[in-house]
């Protein structure tokens, strides 16, 4: 069972719910264990599939259905107008599950809008938060690092067959998603692109100096950057300015869902990792409580600079530094702290022998920081 299993189940009874996330994630596992777990009857129906799609169109599936699931419903150009008529008519009767490999709230433009009929929840890969049974924290934390939390590679537990899978999925969703969904022509200049981003994890992204790198316009890289965002490849953070006046907008950092997509140093998947597990938190706390979080960087002109910045109704909450190895407090950390007085500061190492605290800061390793309470009993 996955951490959203239980609160989708809650959902189901009064709305549709829509499950987003990367492609391969565990999406289509989980939509059919909650219909074998759950519901007497059900039926699951893929557009991807010839045999489906023409079930889907003709509107073929038996009125004892009680549970019936759409998945990858978004790539039907007309899925919106469609599957509102369907659940206007039918939602007495049937409960209904979306799941999609993008963003599905991105496609709600034009006609009528679906809003008030569903909830959305965002499905991520496996973190320190949500290890499966019989997968120590250690072991969990090393083959994250190594591997990715994406279900297969991760459970595999092998770094070649990893690697295989990982050129297999890049390769469908720039070929497959983005050509059913986006118009991009040049696929291959996409590739080079998602591979310079690749090499620029945690640090600041200039789209200007990658457009002329592979001489397209800032504008093509613009679009592109949020077409990735949109098919769950990556995605951005962006700097916290509100508070500080000396701070100045700077470009946005860039992370990957899977944490085996990084190809730079131990220190910056790590940081990855930690960036990846802090927006599944964001992102589940959104969906479960509907308050607004942000995940964000600071930055000032003086190069003082914190990882992320948690913001919860555009209010800081935590600062977070991400070390590999050094355990004394960062400058930057201390800097900032005193002057913003967030609730909480934080800097996670990994390699820490002991945690400690100094003032309002707290020097934590991962294991501690993140573990499988969080989503067994959320602290908020």
């Amino acid at each position: 069972m996955r951490y959203i299993t239980p609160y989708i189940l809650e959902d189901l009874g009064s709305k549709m719910v829509f499950i987003s996330g990367p492609r391969q994630v565990g999406k289509t596992t989980l939509a059919k264990g909650i219909l074998s777990d759950h519901f007497p009857s059900g039926r699951y129906l893929d557009w991807d599939l010839d045999e489906d799609r023409q079930d889907i169109l003709k509107k073929r599936w038996d009125r004892d259905d009680r549970l019936l699931i759409f998945d990858e419903l978004h790539k039907f150009p007309k899925w919106k107008t469609w599957i509102k008529g369907i659940y206007d008519v039918s939602h007495p009767s049937h409960a209904f599950l979306i799941t999609g490999s993008a963003r599905l709230d991105i496609y709600r433009r034009g006609g009528d809008s679906l809003m008030g009929r569903y909830h959305p929840w965002r499905l991520h890969p496996f973190t320190l938060d949500e290890l499966p049974n019989g997968i120590a924290p250690k072991e969990g934390f090393q083959r994250l690092m190594a591997l990715g939390g994406f279900p297969e590679p991760f459970l595999a537990g092998d770094e070649r067959a990893a690697r295989r899978w990982r050129r297999e999925r890049f390769d469908r969703v720039l070929r497959e998603d983005i050509r059913d969904l986006e118009s991009i022509r040049n696929i291959q200049l996409l590739g080079l692109f998602v591979d310079l981003l690749r090499q620029r994890v945690g640090g600041l992204v200039t789209l200007s100096n990658i457009a002329t790198d592979l001489q397209i316009s800032p504008k093509t890289a613009k679009v592109w950057l949020d077409v990735l965002e949109r098919m769950y490849l990556l995605f951005t953070v962006r700097p916290y300015t509100k508070s500080l006046p000396r701070a100045v907008l700077k470009p946005p950092k860039v992370y990957f869902f899977d944490n085996g997509d990084v190809l730079a140093g131990e220190g910056e998947r790590f940081e990855n990792l930690v960036a990846t597990s802090l927006l599944k938190r964001l992102h589940f706390l959104e969906d479960r409580d509907g308050y607004r979080y942000e995940l964000r960087y600071l930055r000032d002109k003086e190069g003082r600079e914190i990882d992320f910045v948690i913001i919860k109704e555009n209010r800081i909450e935590e600062l977070i530094e991400a070390k590999w190895s050094d355990d004394e407090i960062s400058k930057s950390l201390l800097y900032y702290t005193e002057r913003l007085e967030p609730e909480k500061a934080t800097q996670i190492t990994a390699q820490l022998r002991r945690p400690y605290s100094q003032g309002r800061i707290r020097v934590t390793d991962p294991l501690s920081y993140f573990h499988p309470d969080f989503f067994v009993n959320p602290p908020f």
